[in-house]
C-alpha cells in the first residue's frame, strides 16, 4: 500500500527539531532581557512568563539548559508572532539608541580634536548651543590634557551637547 506523498506531506523531524530550536533561542532572548523590556512585552501567557522568571535566576548550566528547553516547549503552544514584533521593536530602539550615541561621541570628539574650528559644525547641528559656553569647554578641556585629568571634562562637554541633541528633539516633536 504506497501513500500518495504529494497529498498527505507531514513535516519532517529535521524540520521540527530546528523549529523547537528557534523557539528556544527565542526564549534565550527573553531571558536575557532587563526586567523593565520583559514587561513592557506583556506576555500573555502566565506559565510562559513564569518561566522566564525563573530561568533568569538560575545560575546552574544545567538546570538553565533544562529550563530554556522548557521554555522552547511552552512556546510552542503561545502565539510568537507578538514576541517576536515586540523584540524586533527593542532591536530598532537599540539601534536608534546606538546611532544617537555615535552622533554624540562624533560630535564631541570633533570638538576635541578641531577645537574652536569645530563650533561652527556644532551650532550648525545644534542651533541652541551657545558659542561661548563651547569655546569656555574646549578651554578647560585643554588645560585639563595637560594636567592629565580631562576624563571628567570629557563627559561634561559629552553631557553638554546631549542635552543639545535633547533639547534639538523636543523642539522638533513639539
Amino acid at each position: 500500500m504506497t501513500k500518495n506523498r504529494e497529498a498527505w506531506s507531514p513535516v519532517s523531524k529535521t524540520r521540527r527539531k530546528k523549529e523547537m530550536h528557534a523557539l528556544q533561542r527565542l526564549g534565550e532572548r527573553l531571558v536575557k532581557l532587563p526586567q523593565s523590556q520583559l514587561d513592557m512585552m506583556n506576555i500573555a501567557d502566565k506559565q510562559l512568563y513564569q518561566a522566564i522568571m525563573l530561568a533568569k535566576k538560575i545560575k546552574a548550566r544545567g538546570g538553565l539548559r533544562r529550563q530554556m528547553q522548557r521554555i522552547g516547549k511552552l512556546m510552542r503552544d503561545v502565539d510568537i508572532e507578538p514576541i517576536k514584533l515586540a523584540l524586533a521593536q527593542i532591536d530598532g530602539q537599540t539601534l536608534a539608541s546606538a546611532a544617537h550615541l555615535h552622533r554624540l561621541e562624533n560630535a564631541r570628539d570633533i570638538l576635541t580634536t578641531k577645537g574652536d574650528r569645530a563650533i561652527a559644525e556644532i551650532i550648525h547641528r545644534w542651533p541652541t548651543a551657545e558659542p561661548k559656553k563651547l569655546r569656555e569647554w574646549i578651554k578647560q578641556l585643554n588645560s585639563a590634557k595637560k594636567q592629565g585629568c580631562q576624563k571628567q571634562h570629557i563627559r561634561n562637554l559629552f553631557r553638554y551637547l546631549s542635552e543639545l541633541e535633547s533639547e534639538t528633539n523636543l523642539d522638533k516633536t513639539s
